[in-house]
């Protein structure tokens, strides 16, 4: 890219988990220049993080509020171009909206907020702003991902039937809140995390990956969100029954104590002459099974991979690519929507709206989990 994307960054200071996660991925493809950052609510945190990362002191800022403002000020050449949003869900939608309304384009950790107003308010404010926004759901631009998208629309599985995603870890399986654990503190707390745990925080990626790769939407579900660690405040393991706009049906498993699970996210889509499935774990293999029974297992930057995988993909065959390069293929696919460049993929990364269907498929879980019954998704 000839010229790098100045941004900033909201959250990921000393601490914090995700942070470091986006600056590598920022970087990975040389697009962009973090120049700018409040790193939390810390102003002695965020200082002593933007000196690690080498930042002028004078553009690491107190909060946010801050930042938006003081970044505004600087002459077009100077200030930032984009902003990324990497603190828990409660303050997704208060920088992201005021940000925009600065001329700010958008890059926001999944998922978009904590409401359906809030996620509607977003929407507005995109379509009212025309900045660029895109959502940090990552796991849809692993390479071997795309390719089972590319598969399945070209109808290489005909008619889809069934679809099953899950999304199993272990690490919440005791009251790890209680140590002071800080990843876990946050999101078992309903000020923070918004009205969900595991379904926010996993459940969220596994329904967007399978509308994304399927080319499907769920169109109807009914829930059963847990709590089974005694006295948390939010769900820890959900089950979900799904029925599909095509007609196809199919479960949505999401928990978090799962003994002995790490990040246990699986796709599986059956169709009336083939199958797909793909493990995150494993993320280098997509097995495809044909109409006869017989199992191919098509690996990355191999002669049996498509276009739309060899378009993400960095390294030869046997070099294995994983999560961080996922990120960075979404930001790479941000710097090109802000420069508006040629983009090699449609659909290059989710967006303000995917973020949208998340939220509503959060509250519809929720309504039929109260209420034992099943639930439309609306549009």
């Amino acid at each position: 890219m000839s010229q790098r994307v100045r941004i900033g960054m909201i959250g990921g200071g000393q601490g914090a988990f995700i942070g470091g996660v986006h600056r590598i991925a920022l970087r990975m493809d040389d697009a962009f220049e973090l120049v700018a950052g409040c790193f939390g609510r810390d102003p002695n945190n965020t200082k002593a993080t933007g000196a690690e990362l080498g930042l002028d002191p004078d553009r690491c800022y107190p909060t946010w509020e801050r930042m938006i403002e003081a970044e505004s000020q600087l002459p077009p050449e100077q200030r930032i171009e984009a902003v990324s949003i990497v603190t828990p869900n409660h303050v997704h939608h208060g920088p992201a909206k005021a940000a925009l309304e600065a001329g700010f384009h958008i890059i926001c950790d999944k998922p978009l907020c904590i409401s359906q107003e809030q996620a509607d308010d977003l929407a507005a404010t995109v379509e009212k702003t025309g900045r660029v926004f895109a959502l940090t759901h990552n796991y849809c631009a692993s390479p071997m991902v795309r390719e089972a998208r590319e598969r399945i629309a070209r109808g290489d599985l005909g008619t889809i039937r069934k679809v099953y995603v899950e999304y199993l870890q272990g690490w919440l399986s005791e009251k790890l809140e209680d140590s002071g654990q800080k990843q876990a503190d946050w999101r078992t707390d309903p000020a923070r995390s918004g009205p969900v745990g595991a379904l926010g925080d996993i459940g969220t990626h596994a329904h967007q990956l399978l509308e994304f790769v399927s080319g499907d939407r769920v169109t109807s579900i009914y829930a059963i969100l847990q709590t089974f660690v005694e006295d948390r405040a939010l769900d820890d393991d959900d089950m979900i029954l799904l029925k599909m706009a095509s007609g196809a049906t199919g479960t949505l498993c999401c928990s978090q104590v799962c003994f002995g699970k790490e990040n246990g996210l699986k796709l599986r889509i059956f169709g009336t002459e083939g199958a797909i499935e793909w493990d995150q774990e494993q993320p280098n293999d997509l097995k495809v099974i044909g109409s006869d029974g017989a199992a191919t297992t098509i690996r990355t930057a191999t002669g049996a991979a498509g276009e739309a995988s060899t378009s993400l993909t960095r390294t030869p065959a046997g070099h294995p690519e994983g999560y961080l390069e996922a990120f960075a293929n979404i930001y790479i696919a941000f710097a090109r929507a802000i420069r508006q460049q040629e983009q090699p993929l449609a659909n290059p990364f989710p967006t303000v709206d995917d973020g949208v269907r998340g939220i509503r498929f959060v509250g519809a879980a929720l309504l039929s989990s109260a209420e034992n019954r099943w639930v439309d998704i609306p549009e």
